[in-house]
């Protein structure tokens, strides 16, 4: 859900896109040509985003959760440096910005990003509440 939010508002905001494009490493969730931009939804839980109340460890079967979170967070780490050096710029958006005010002012946030000139970012719940 949070992917489909951010999508319903950028697209209203004007801004038009491509979803997972393939030939781009990790298969961004959303890519705008235009701007040279790509954007990673990422889910709290199965990304890791440390100090997240939304990610923990579960109790069931601790090490094997552990390894699947850590080999996750390696393969975005990768996809984005990547993407990076390929002279993209890329966002990890957080579920946890979706949840903030309903996701209302993410839309317009992650618009700010793609005017602005920074090379890569990341939206928390955190860094909107900041904002």
């Amino acid at each position: 859900m949070p992917e489909l939010k951010l999508r319903k508002g950028l697209h209203a905001l004007g801004f038009r896109f491509r979803l997972h494009v393939r030939g781009l490493q990790g298969s961004p969730d959303i890519v705008l040509p235009k701007y040279r931009s790509a954007i990673f939804v990422h889910g709290c839980f199965w990304h890791g985003h440390e100090g997240c109340p939304y990610f923990r460890i579960p109790k069931t079967r601790p090490e094997f959760w552990t390894a699947k979170i850590m080999a996750n967070r390696a393969r975005d780490s990768a996809a984005v440096e990547a993407l990076t050096q390929q002279g993209w710029r890329v966002l990890v958006v957080w579920e946890c910005a979706s949840r903030l005010n309903n996701g209302d002012n993410l839309p317009s946030a992650v618009a700010g990003w793609l005017r602005g000139s920074q090379t890569s970012a990341e939206l928390s719940q955190e860094t909107l509440s900041a904002v």
